[in-house]
Order: C-alpha cells, then structure tokens, then sequence
C-alpha cells in the first residue's frame, strides 16, 4: 500500500483526524531536527487514536507517537510507518481534588489549572515543557516533585488498540520509568489527585520560585531537547559534563550549553545527527574521564538519513 493509500484510507476510517503524507517532523519538536513520516495523524479524539492504532496493528504498520516533542530527538531520515500526534486530546478539567487532564495537554497547563482552582501537588510541574502524556510515560519530575508523587490513575491503549486502565501502583513508576515505557501504551487521559490545604498564594509563591529558578539555570533561548542525561546516582550529569571541560563543545549546530551542562542546544542550525554525536562524544569524555556511565534521558527514535 503506497502512502497516498494509506492517507486515503485513514481519512476514511478517522472521524475528526488530520492525516498527511510525508510531512517534516522537525516542527513538532523543540529540538527543531527531524525527517518526515510516512503518514502524520493529528488523533482528534481518543477513539480516533485507538482506531489507528487497531489499523496499524490490522496492516502490519508501525505506529508511533508524539506529544509535545520536547524530550525526544527524531532522527534526520524520519520515521516509517504512521506517527500520531496527541496535542489536540487536551481537555483538563477539576472536579473537587481531582484533576483529569488528556494526553496532549501540556503539563505546565495542568499545573496552572491546579492553581486557578488552589490545589497543590502540581507545583514542580509549573516548568516541565512536555505533555501529560509524556509525563507519565518517564515519570517527570522536577525541584523535588515526580507525577507518581500525585497520580492516581491513567487510561491507556494497548497494543491491539484496547483501552486498559491502570492504578498508580500497576504503573510501576520509577526513575524516569514506567510501565507505559516497558509494554508499549498509549496514555489518553490522567488523573491526579490533589490537596486544598493551601491557598492560592501560597500555590502560586512556590510556582514563581521554581519559574524563577528554571528561567536563570536553563538555556530556554535556544532549541533544546530538555535535560539529556539521566542523574548518575551519587552524583549529577551537568557537573561531570562541566568538570570534563565541555561546555561550550560543538558538533556541527549542536553544543553543550554554557549556561547548563546537562543541556544541549541547537545554536546555528544543528541535525539530529549532530545531536546524537555530541551525546555520543559526551558520555565517552566522562567515562574516560570518571568512570561513570551517563545513561540518556532523551529518546531518540526515527531513521538515520540515508547517504
């Protein structure tokens, strides 16, 4: 099936959906790197996602996911297949303590919600640039705060496109893992559960600080996958990455920040190529250097660009 039969397909099988052929990806990502999928689908709505993903299992064809692209690196050659993106499943809602939010919902929103309606627990979130969705799936965390720290449940889609649902305690939330990660889920929805016992300036004072503390760390003017490496335990990525003397090191567009270590940024119109050497090249330094392996925080997913 050629790719303008899959489009033709899908729009006739997805009730409020986009699809594309071929579309460039390096938009939908904060590194602003990637090639183009076969097929792009903007899921309009929870069930339409389920139903690519029923179709992709039917046909044999790989399906991939996107949220906000803020925590992931797309290779230059793209992605095969049908990728989906969930930003437009974003609905958040409060009822008493608990928040729901949809996948494609930034969790910055979800936090700033919170506060509009004085609940706390979704303080650490106020600076995460990634979606609901993404989350969870890694278990974001930040200053202190994780989502398994006010996660409740979640609804997911399998592999087969069913929808399963799943308590904190069967998510299996680790260090920037979960059992999304390890079987291959889709989460559609959220629920948080929250506590009222501040009030909304208390609330707020705590985001301010946190936002304040993020905007003079982190190199936020350039493009940036976020934090690439995981914390080494005893220790921290960004001071081994400093002490090795590589701030400022570049490969093609790409280099390690000079404002925070554990950062990379694209500064002169860097590939996904480069930013996948400059990481290679770090965590060789600093195993040379210190004998300790950095494990990536960063997906990396996609095709190498042929030639």
């Amino acid at each position: 099936m050629t790719n303008i039969q899959l489009e033709q397909e899908l729009e006739n099988l997805l009730t409020s959906s986009i699809v594309k052929t071929d579309e460039p990806l390096y938009k939908y990502t904060y590194t602003e790197t990637g090639g183009p999928a076969d097929i792009y689908v903007e899921a309009g709505t929870i069930e339409d996602t389920a139903e690519v993903i029923r179709f992709g299992k039917t046909h044999n064809i790989s399906v991939t996911y996107l949220g906000n692209g803020s925590n992931i690196i797309i290779r230059d050659g793209g992605i095969r297949g049908i990728v989906v993106s969930l930003l437009n499943l974003n609905n958040i809602s409060v009822n008493g303590n608990t928040l729901v939010a949809e996948s494609g919902a930034a969790i910055i929103d979800a936090s700033q919600t919170a506060l509009k309606h004085h609940l706390s627990g979704l303080e650490f979130a106020c600076g995460i640039p990634g979606s609901v969705g993404g989350a969870v799936y890694m278990n974001a965390g930040a200053y202190g705060g994780e989502v398994k720290d006010c996660l409740k449940h979640v609804t997911a889609i399998n592999e087969y496109g069913d929808f399963v649902n799943l308590t904190l305690e069967e998510l299996e939330l680790g260090y920037r893992t979960s059992r999304v990660q390890t079987e291959h889920l889709v989460v559609v929805s959220a629920e948080f559960e929250l506590s009222a016992d501040k009030n909304h300036e208390d609330i707020k004072a705590v985001m301010d600080d946190l936002t304040e503390k993020r905007e003079s760390k982190q190199p936020l003017e350039y493009p940036s996958c976020g934090s690439v490496f995981q914390r080494p335990p005893g220790n921290f990525a960004g001071k081994l990455i400093q002490d090795a003397g590589l701030q400022g090191h570049r490969i093609g567009g790409v280099e390690v920040s000079k404002k925070h270590a554990g950062f990379m940024v694209n500064v002169d119109g860097g590939t996904a190529g480069d930013y996948e050497a400059l990481i290679h090249f770090v965590q060789d330094t600093v195993q040379e250097k210190y004998g300790v392996v950095l494990h990536r925080e960063v997906r990396i997913i996609g095709d190498h660009l042929e030639g």
